[in-house]
């Protein structure tokens, strides 16, 4: 195995002081709903962003205070956004690492930075390092010929997975395998591609934690969550997940460590599996802030995107416990082609205690996320429900 460093340390700054009479600006590579989520937390501290997307039409145009069109893999775009900030961050991790070294080899500060970025965006690289400071994760093996495919599945069983190492989302460039017969269909799809192999997790949960780590190194955890996937993506996120004490302790440990070795800035996402047997495994980093915790914008003190933009700026970290003892977030996926603004929006709203959240894309697409709500409750079981009957009343693309 090559050797993987691990980066212990953010930069490290004094808490940041701008010119009296000058707000803080902030540029977001990337227009998606999740800039536009960061954008709208940095607006309640009276920070300016600006972003650039491929396209005019995007999430973010709406509240970005500047909004730039271009592709922002290329280093000239990304430099064209950073005029004017005091620091440059990201809403995905499939910006090019080398366009970060790019800025920050002009004096922009990026935050995550370069170094954390080629770590996370190649998920066998990734993995590499935490089985390197013994996190535990499923096993798995770097896989460059068929035949290291079929030894891969040998050791590992069936069912099986063969992975893109980069730019997979929401189940995309991810194949399951389960029997001898399948290896053969699914490497003729991806064979081209880095990839590795990766034994099936049977596991009892999904779970996640949001770690946001600022550039003082001050660290703050949130809630153990369980997430609940169909076809790949997060439908359903339960806040706090129903696992014991001991679980949620373990499973925050070991979010943490993850993030501080990769040395991350800012809001991750760590997202993990709770085996049968109550180990856990952890399944990939996000170094952004990241679905399993939009619940935090009405559930919690302090948002994970509020926490981001303080994280970033090297401001001290806003509380993160919840303010009910339970919330449940829905994920709203596109039901066809078509409008992207949703038929029900007035039966939803007529549900007591919902937050909806419409994300204003350019259409709606089968299986597309168009948006979220978030219900807060006494209990799990009242939460869940009154989020369910919600989005049950909404549909996107049809009439």
């Amino acid at each position: 195995m090559p050797r993987i460093p691990r980066i212990s340390k953010p930069p490290v700054s004094a808490a940041a002081e701008f010119p009296p009479g000058r707000e803080p600006v902030v540029g977001i590579i990337g227009g998606g709903q999740l800039a536009r989520m960061l954008c709208l937390a940095a607006s309640a501290l009276g920070v300016r962003t600006q972003t650039v997307e491929r396209q005019a039409s995007c999430p973010a145009v709406a509240v970005s205070g500047r909004h730039q069109v271009g592709d922002w893999n290329l280093p000239a775009v990304a430099l064209r956004l950073a005029e004017g900030c005091d620091v440059v961050t990201i809403e995905n991790e499939f910006v090019n690492f080398q366009t970060l070294e790019a800025l920050e080899n002009q004096s922009v500060t990026v935050l995550p930075g370069s170094a954390c970025l080629k770590i996370v965006q190649d998920k066998l690289v990734q993995k590499e390092l935490l089985r390197a400071i013994s996190i535990p994760t499923p096993r798995f093996r770097a896989v460059s010929s068929f035949s290291a495919l079929r030894a891969a599945a040998a050791e590992f069983g069936f069912p099986c997975l063969v992975k893109r190492r980069r730019n997979g989302y929401d189940g995309k460039g991810n194949w399951t395998m389960a029997n001898v017969g399948e290896l053969e269909a699914a490497w003729r799809r991806i064979s081209g591609d880095l990839l590795f192999a990766e034994e099936f997790c049977d596991f009892a949960a999904e779970i996640a934690v949001i770690v946001c780590r600022s550039t003082s190194g001050e660290t703050v955890r949130y809630p153990v969550v369980e997430t609940i996937q169909k076809n790949h993506i997060c439908r359903v996120v339960k806040a706090p997940a129903s696992i014991s004490k001991v679980c949620k302790r373990e499973a925050v440990q070991i979010a943490v460590e993850a993030v501080e070795a990769v040395g991350g800035v800012g809001s991750f996402g760590v997202e993990m599996f709770l085996t049968k047997e109550n180990c856990i495994l952890v399944n990939e980093l996000a170094p952004r802030v990241h679905n399993s915790g939009h619940y935090t914008i009405e559930a919690c003190c302090t948002s994970q995107f509020e926490n981001h933009i303080r994280a970033i700026l090297g401001w001290p970290l806003g509380w993160t416990e919840m303010v009910k003892p339970a919330a449940v977030m829905v994920n709203l996926l596109g039901d066809a082609n078509g409008d992207s603004f949703p038929s029900g929006v007035s039966q939803a709203l007529g549900v007591k205690g919902v937050h909806l959240h419409l994300y204003d894309k350019d259409a709606s697409k089968m299986g597309r996320k168009m948006g979220h709500l978030t219900v807060l409750g006494e209990s799990m079981e009242s939460a869940f429900a009154k989020a369910s009957q919600a989005a049950a009343a909404l549909k996107f693309g049809k009439r």
